[in-house]
C-alpha cells in the first residue's frame, strides 16, 4: 500500500511537471530558421511569383542532447496563378515537445499588386485547424484508469487565423504578419499565442560572382520580446547560376545560428541551419539542426521583383 501511494505520488508530480513544461514552451512561438529565405513560413502575404509553384518540406531537431526538446517537422505547398495575381497556399507544422504534439495545418490566400513599374504590394490572410495531443502510451500509471490522464491529457482543436503583407521590389523587402489572430480572444491563446513579426531586408540583385543581404526582424509574443538579425552572402559560379548562400543569424538571449543553402539543380534546393545557445542550455545540447529541401516548378514567364 506504501510503495502505492509513493508511485501514485511520483505520478502526479510527473504529470505536473509535463503540463507545466508543455504549457510553458507552447507559449514560444514555434519558429524555423529558414523563414529569413522563405517568409512564406511567418506571413500568408509572402508571394513567389518567380515560380508557378513552390513545394517545402523542413525538419528541425531542437537543443539535440536535451531530452524531451522540440522536433518540428514542416510542410508547405503554393500555387500562383499570374492571371489572377493570386496565391494559394497549404503549410503544415507539427511540433512535438516530450510526450505533448501541436499540431497546425492553414489554408492561405494571398494577392499580388504591382505599385508602379519596381514596387510590389503582397497582402495575404489563412485559416488553419490547430490541435494539442498527448502520446498516452509514454505515460506511466499505476492505475490505467486514473481521471487525471482522462480528464488532464484529451486533446484539444481550435480555429486561428492569420494575417500579412510584403512591400517590396527586386532588393529591398519589408514585411508585417500576425499569426494566431483569433486567439486575442478565445483560450487558444496559451497554447497558440497570437505572434506578430516586423522585418525589413535588403539584398544586392546583379550577376556580380558576390551578392550581399541582411536585415532586422522584431517578433513579438504574450510579453516576450525578440529581436533577429540576419547577414548572408551570396556566391555565383557564374551570373545565370542560382548563388551558393552562407549566413549568420543573431537572436537575442544569447542564440546564434549560421545559414547555408545551395540548388542540387535549377529547381531543387537544400539549406541547412545550425543554432547555438550560450546560456544554460549549452551544459547539456549541442545545439539545435534545421534542414529544408525546396522544389520548384517554373512557369513560361518570369517576374519582375525576384530574390531567388
Amino acid at each position: 500500500m506504501f510503495d502505492n501511494m509513493i508511485k501514485m505520488r511520483k505520478f502526479f508530480v510527473f504529470i505536473i511537471f509535463n503540463l507545466f513544461v508543455s504549457l510553458l514552451f507552447s507559449q514560444s512561438s514555434v519558429r524555423l530558421s529558414n523563414d529569413w529565405t522563405n517568409t512564406y513560413i511567418i506571413n500568408p502575404g509572402s508571394i513567389n511569383d518567380q515560380y508557378l509553384s513552390e513545394l517545402n518540406m523542413a525538419y528541425r531537431k531542437q537543443w539535440v542532447g536535451f531530452r524531451g526538446a522540440p522536433t518540428t517537422l514542416f510542410a508547405s505547398g503554393t500555387l500562383y496563378l499570374e492571371d489572377m495575381h493570386t496565391q494559394f497556399g497549404l503549410k503544415v507544422m507539427q511540433d512535438k515537445i516530450g510526450f505533448t504534439s501541436t499540431t497546425n495545418a492553414a489554408l492561405t490566400y494571398g494577392y499580388s499588386m504591382m505599385v508602379n513599374a519596381d514596387w510590389k504590394l503582397d497582402m495575404g490572410l489563412g485559416l488553419s485547424y490547430q490541435s494539442l495531443a498527448y502520446d498516452i502510451s509514454k505515460v506511466s500509471s499505476p492505475t490505467p484508469s486514473d481521471p487525471i490522464v482522462l480528464t488532464k491529457l484529451l486533446s484539444q482543436n481550435f480555429i486561428n487565423s492569420d494575417l500579412g503583407a510584403e512591400f517590396g521590389n527586386a532588393s529591398w523587402r519589408f514585411g508585417v504578419a500576425s499569426q494566431n489572430v483569433f486567439s486575442i480572444f478565445s483560450q487558444s491563446k496559451i497554447l497558440f499565442p497570437n505572434t506578430n513579426f516586423l522585418y525589413g531586408m535588403y539584398r544586392t540583385n546583379n550577376p556580380d560572382f558576390f551578392n550581399v543581404g541582411y536585415g532586422i526582424c522584431e517578433v513579438q509574443y504574450s510579453n516576450v520580446y525578440q529581436t533577429e538579425f540576419n547577414l548572408t552572402g551570396y556566391f555565383k559560379a557564374a551570373p545565370e547560376t542560382t548563388p551558393f548562400q552562407i549566413g549568420l543569424i543573431y537572436r537575442t538571449w544569447s542564440e546564434v545560428g549560421a545559414l547555408f543553402g545551395f540548388n542540387l539543380n535549377h529547381n531543387l534546393r537544400v539549406s541547412y541551419n545550425y543554432d547555438y545557445n550560450f546560456n544554460g542550455l549549452s551544459k547539456t545540447s549541442m545545439g539545435s539542426h534545421e534542414v529544408m529541401i525546396t522544389y520548384r516548378f517554373d512557369k513560361n514567364t518570369g517576374c519582375k521583383n525576384c530574390w531567388y
